[in-house]
């Protein structure tokens, strides 16, 4: 009877309650697991910048006149020397005619100038020789004084007229070529009228229509060379350390894909702008044909390098708004772990916190892996 009792008692005590289950663990075979270790990683700063010409022209008039004829459109490209846009120049025509007929006048007064100075010097040698053969005779006391005296007067005023005729040759000279400089004046202007391209480009604006009066510094046209762009980048002062002329920077041009453009710090403005604390610097880029002016750019410029632990993408869990890894415990067992991350370099993410060096994680994605299960490495 009490041997009865007993095993009636040890029955008793293994009884499952309603509603329990035996919990076996579920085993995932062929489970890559990986141990956290920290990468010596380039660390960089992302600035942002935008793509300008490496020549940006403002063309305009050097004359007032009525637009004739504008020859080209935005997105137009032309060569050095093209004519773009021709200005009414009957005005300057005009001013031509008259510093030609200047010139003419002032060719002629110089004529006549030099015909006077020949009569001037011829008299100048008369009287002059008269002057010589009456000194003789006053030394040998063959002519009076009275008579002497006044071939002395003529030669003396001879000479003064001869010096004045040479007084107004040099002033007509110089009226001739006061002249001639406004011919010269008024054919640059008739060559003003027509506005040629400086050098080769594309044109990006056009500020004006045929009928307009363009006046002296009015911008008609923007013309921008078709290569060697670079980026205006702006970054606080505090990166002015790490910014070095001639140093290689990875620059990315969203607009036109994500292949990165390698780039070349030019210039570096020597001044920082009190207001925001920034400075700017210019990065060449290397010549493509799709780069225009004004697209947006992303300049990376290293500023050191940093140990960090990084998790393969595969790694990553994400439930709801809660992101992290499957850690893995001296007894193989898989435990959900929070994790913060940082930047994404290819297919790794920077971890923030989280995970320490020697940690061990899921290294793979397993859509059937849960908190509690437990993982068997590859045979």
């Amino acid at each position: 009877m009490m041997l009865l009792i007993a095993m009636i008692v040890v029955a008793c005590g293994e009884k499952i309650e309603p509603g329990e289950e035996t919990k076996t663990p579920v085993i995932l075979k062929g489970v890559s697991v990986q141990t956290a270790r920290e990468i010596e990683q380039p660390l960089v700063y992302e600035a942002v910048g935008t793509v300008v010409a490496g020549i940006r022209t403002q063309i305009g008039s050097k004359l007032m006149g009525t637009v004739e004829e504008i020859r080209v459109r935005e997105g137009d490209q032309v060569k050095e020397g093209e004519v773009l846009v021709v200005l009414d120049a009957r005005q300057v025509k005009a001013e031509l005619g008259r510093a030609d007929a200047g010139v003419m006048e002032a060719q002629k007064g110089l004529a006549a100038a030099l015909s006077a100075r020949e009569s001037f010097r011829a008299s100048e040698r008369l009287a002059e020789t008269t002057y010589q053969r009456f000194l003789n005779l006053k030394k040998e006391d063959s002519v009076s004084k009275q008579e002497f005296d006044e071939v002395e007067a003529r030669y003396r005023q001879a000479a003064a007229a001869r010096k004045e005729a040479d007084a107004m040759v040099d002033a007509a000279t110089a009226r001739v070529s006061q002249a001639e400089a406004g011919v010269s004046t008024a054919r640059v202007s008739t060559d003003d009228a027509i506005i040629r391209a400086p050098h080769a480009g594309v044109i990006t604006g056009k500020f004006v229509d045929k009928g307009d009066l363009a006046r002296p510094g009015t911008q008609l046209l923007t013309l921008e060379t078709t290569a060697g762009f670079c980026v205006d980048v702006i970054v606080p002062e505090t990166y002015v350390r790490f910014v070095e002329p001639g140093a290689r920077v990875t620059v990315e041009v969203p607009a036109l894909g994500s292949t990165p453009m390698e780039g070349k710090i030019c210039t570096l403005v020597p001044r920082v702008d009190p207001g925001s604390r920034s400075f700017i610097f210019k990065v060449n880029l290397a010549q493509s044909g799709k780069v225009t002016s004004g697209l947006f750019a992303r300049v990376k410029i290293p500023i050191g390098v940093t140990r960090q632990i990084f998790l393969p993408s595969a790694a990553v869990y994400r439930s709801g708004q809660l992101t992290g890894v499957y850690s893995v415990d001296e007894n193989h067992v898989v435990h959900f772990r929070l994790v913060r991350l940082g930047k994404q370099y290819g297919d790794q993410y920077e971890v923030l916190s989280g995970l320490k060096p020697g940690d061990r994680y899921v290294a793979q994605d397993v859509p059937a892996l849960k908190d509690g299960a437990r993982v068997e490495g590859p045979p």
